[in-house]
Protein backbone atom coordinates (compact mmCIF):
# COMPACT_ATOMS: atom_id res chain seq x y z
CA UNK A 1 0.00 0.00 0.00
CA UNK A 2 2.97 2.25 0.69
CA UNK A 3 4.40 1.72 -2.55
CA UNK A 4 1.18 2.89 -4.25
CA UNK A 5 0.99 5.88 -2.84
CA UNK A 6 4.59 6.90 -2.97
CA UNK A 7 4.75 6.07 -6.92
CA UNK A 8 1.43 8.54 -7.16
CA UNK A 9 3.09 11.15 -5.02
CA UNK A 10 6.17 10.91 -7.34
CA UNK A 11 3.94 11.34 -10.52
CA UNK A 12 2.64 14.73 -9.10
CA UNK A 13 5.86 15.88 -8.98
CA UNK A 14 7.16 18.49 -11.70
CA UNK A 15 9.94 16.96 -13.50
CA UNK A 16 13.33 17.89 -12.32
CA UNK A 17 14.86 20.68 -15.22
CA UNK A 18 18.14 20.73 -16.90
CA UNK A 19 20.98 22.94 -15.04
CA UNK A 20 21.57 26.35 -17.10
CA UNK A 21 25.24 26.90 -17.40
CA UNK A 22 26.52 30.77 -16.66
CA UNK A 23 28.09 32.11 -19.64
CA UNK A 24 30.59 35.19 -19.39
CA UNK A 25 30.82 37.54 -21.49
CA UNK A 26 34.25 35.86 -22.71
CA UNK A 27 33.08 32.52 -23.65
CA UNK A 28 30.54 33.86 -26.44
CA UNK A 29 29.34 31.19 -28.96
CA UNK A 30 29.67 31.79 -32.28
CA UNK A 31 26.80 30.08 -34.21
CA UNK A 32 27.13 30.28 -38.15
CA UNK A 33 24.13 30.89 -39.87
CA UNK A 34 24.14 28.16 -42.40
CA UNK A 35 24.13 30.36 -45.79
CA UNK A 36 21.20 29.44 -48.46
CA UNK A 37 21.98 26.78 -51.51
CA UNK A 38 22.37 28.34 -54.84
CA UNK A 39 19.08 26.90 -55.88
CA UNK A 40 17.16 27.68 -52.85
CA UNK A 41 18.42 31.76 -53.98
CA UNK A 42 16.85 31.00 -57.22
CA UNK A 43 13.55 30.01 -55.25
CA UNK A 44 13.61 33.14 -53.29
CA UNK A 45 14.09 35.11 -55.84
CA UNK A 46 11.41 33.43 -58.16
CA UNK A 47 9.10 34.13 -54.94
CA UNK A 48 9.88 37.72 -55.05
CA UNK A 49 9.06 38.09 -58.77
CA UNK A 50 6.52 36.66 -58.69
CA UNK A 51 4.60 38.78 -55.95
CA UNK A 52 5.44 41.98 -57.57
CA UNK A 53 4.26 40.84 -60.91
CA UNK A 54 1.21 40.16 -60.48
CA UNK A 55 0.61 41.66 -57.07
CA UNK A 56 -0.20 38.52 -55.08
CA UNK A 57 -0.13 38.93 -51.57
CA UNK A 58 1.20 35.25 -49.73
CA UNK A 59 -1.87 35.35 -47.12
CA UNK A 60 -0.02 31.74 -45.43
CA UNK A 61 2.56 29.76 -46.47
CA UNK A 62 1.36 26.25 -46.41
CA UNK A 63 3.11 23.41 -45.24
CA UNK A 64 1.36 20.62 -46.53
CA UNK A 65 1.67 20.39 -50.66
CA UNK A 66 -2.02 22.12 -51.41
CA UNK A 67 -2.97 25.30 -52.40
CA UNK A 68 -5.75 28.17 -53.32
CA UNK A 69 -5.60 31.29 -54.32
CA UNK A 70 -8.43 34.16 -54.38
CA UNK A 71 -9.68 37.70 -55.08
CA UNK A 72 -10.87 40.08 -52.37
CA UNK A 73 -12.74 42.71 -54.16
CA UNK A 74 -13.82 45.95 -51.67
CA UNK A 75 -16.54 48.51 -52.80
CA UNK A 76 -14.54 51.32 -53.47
CA UNK A 77 -13.01 49.06 -56.32
CA UNK A 78 -9.21 48.05 -55.14
CA UNK A 79 -8.73 44.39 -55.34
CA UNK A 80 -6.43 42.00 -53.40
CA UNK A 81 -4.75 39.19 -54.94
CA UNK A 82 -4.12 36.82 -52.17
CA UNK A 83 -2.54 32.74 -52.55
CA UNK A 84 -1.40 29.98 -49.83
CA UNK A 85 0.76 27.78 -51.40
CA UNK A 86 4.17 26.24 -50.17
CA UNK A 87 6.79 28.08 -50.33
CA UNK A 88 9.18 26.79 -52.81
CA UNK A 89 11.90 24.42 -51.83
CA UNK A 90 11.48 21.91 -54.18
CA UNK A 91 10.03 21.00 -57.85
CA UNK A 92 6.96 20.07 -56.48
CA UNK A 93 6.45 23.14 -54.02
CA UNK A 94 7.99 25.55 -56.74
CA UNK A 95 4.93 24.04 -59.28
CA UNK A 96 2.15 24.52 -56.26
CA UNK A 97 3.11 27.75 -56.01
CA UNK A 98 3.65 28.91 -59.44
CA UNK A 99 -0.04 27.05 -60.04
CA UNK A 100 -1.47 29.02 -57.65
CA UNK A 101 0.09 32.75 -58.58
CA UNK A 102 -1.07 30.99 -62.22
CA UNK A 103 -4.69 31.71 -61.10
CA UNK A 104 -3.68 35.54 -60.97
CA UNK A 105 -1.70 35.80 -63.52
CA UNK A 106 -4.32 34.71 -66.18
CA UNK A 107 -7.53 35.84 -64.72
CA UNK A 108 -9.75 33.95 -61.66
CA UNK A 109 -12.65 32.86 -63.71
CA UNK A 110 -11.56 33.46 -66.98
CA UNK A 111 -11.49 30.17 -68.43
CA UNK A 112 -14.44 28.12 -68.07
CA UNK A 113 -15.56 25.55 -67.10
CA UNK A 114 -13.33 25.26 -63.74
CA UNK A 115 -11.30 22.45 -65.36
CA UNK A 116 -9.84 23.88 -68.21
CA UNK A 117 -8.82 27.06 -65.94
CA UNK A 118 -7.14 24.34 -63.90
CA UNK A 119 -5.38 23.02 -67.14
CA UNK A 120 -4.17 26.86 -68.53
CA UNK A 121 -3.15 27.76 -65.08
CA UNK A 122 -0.85 24.16 -64.45
CA UNK A 123 0.37 24.35 -68.27
CA UNK A 124 1.40 28.21 -67.31
CA UNK A 125 2.99 26.92 -64.01
CA UNK A 126 5.02 23.89 -65.99
CA UNK A 127 6.41 26.77 -68.66
CA UNK A 128 7.26 29.00 -66.47
CA UNK A 129 9.25 26.57 -64.69
CA UNK A 130 10.80 25.50 -67.58
CA UNK A 131 11.51 29.04 -69.05
CA UNK A 132 13.60 29.38 -66.10
CA UNK A 133 15.43 26.98 -66.36
CA UNK A 134 14.00 24.87 -62.71
CA UNK A 135 13.26 20.65 -63.20
CA UNK A 136 9.94 19.99 -64.16
CA UNK A 137 10.54 16.13 -62.55
CA UNK A 138 7.91 13.09 -63.12
CA UNK A 139 6.46 13.14 -59.84
CA UNK A 140 5.60 17.05 -60.74
CA UNK A 141 4.00 15.85 -63.82
CA UNK A 142 1.86 12.89 -62.52
CA UNK A 143 0.77 15.91 -59.78
CA UNK A 144 -0.90 17.33 -62.57
CA UNK A 145 -2.07 14.74 -64.08
CA UNK A 146 -3.86 13.38 -60.76
CA UNK A 147 -5.30 16.43 -60.23
CA UNK A 148 -6.24 17.27 -63.60
CA UNK A 149 -8.42 14.02 -63.25
CA UNK A 150 -9.70 14.77 -59.96
CA UNK A 151 -10.77 18.34 -61.45
CA UNK A 152 -12.26 16.78 -64.74
CA UNK A 153 -14.22 13.83 -62.51
CA UNK A 154 -15.71 16.69 -60.25
CA UNK A 155 -16.52 18.92 -63.13
CA UNK A 156 -18.80 15.71 -64.94
CA UNK A 157 -20.17 14.76 -61.43
CA UNK A 158 -21.69 17.91 -61.54
CA UNK A 159 -23.30 17.75 -64.73
CA UNK A 160 -20.58 18.96 -66.76
CA UNK A 161 -22.21 18.80 -70.32
CA UNK A 162 -19.61 19.88 -72.45
CA UNK A 163 -15.37 18.85 -72.05
CA UNK A 164 -13.03 20.87 -73.90
CA UNK A 165 -10.64 19.20 -76.03
CA UNK A 166 -7.57 19.75 -73.85
CA UNK A 167 -9.26 17.87 -71.01
CA UNK A 168 -10.81 15.01 -72.81
CA UNK A 169 -7.47 12.64 -72.27
CA UNK A 170 -8.18 13.42 -68.29
CA UNK A 171 -11.56 11.99 -68.94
Amino acid sequence: MNWFANTLWELMKPAPQPAVRNRSNSQTVIVKAKKPSAMQERYDALVVEMKKTYGVKVRKWRKSSSGVAWMIRYHDGRTVNQIEAPYPRGPMSCAIFLHEIGHHAIGLGVHKPRCLEEYVVWMWALDQMRERGFNVTEAVERRVERSMRYAVAKAMRRGLQYLPEPLRQFA
